[in-house]
């Protein structure tokens, strides 16, 4: 995806655009994700596939758990690119309609 960073804090790699994290894998366990959502998207997310989406606990807004063995690709792509143009600066993002 254009301007995105790989980064590792805690031993959990993350994914960075623009300075911010949208993506984190291996979180809360190994098989996991979280996706940093705007409130709307992971609303809409979380209600399509409640079984392998959910918010994630705590007082983060939008910060979504994906279950990677239970997500359709098809949703996992949609909240990753969701999660990304939240973050991207606008640069990047108005240049790049879809990052993939």
């Amino acid at each position: 995806m254009p301007g995105v960073v790989e980064h590792a804090e805690q031993d959990h790699p993350d994914y960075r655009v623009g300075g911010k994290i949208f993506a984190r894998l291996g979180y809360p366990e190994a098989s996991w994700a979280t996706l940093w959502l705007a409130p709307e998207a992971q609303a809409e997310i979380v209600a399509a596939s409640p079984g392998a989406f959910r918010p994630a606990p705590g007082d983060a807004p939008g910060q979504t758990q994906v279950r990677l063995g239970e997500a359709p690709h098809p949703r996992v792509r949609e909240a990753l690119v969701a999660a990304w143009r939240d973050k991207a600066p606008r640069r990047i993002r108005d240049h790049f309609r879809d990052p993939f």
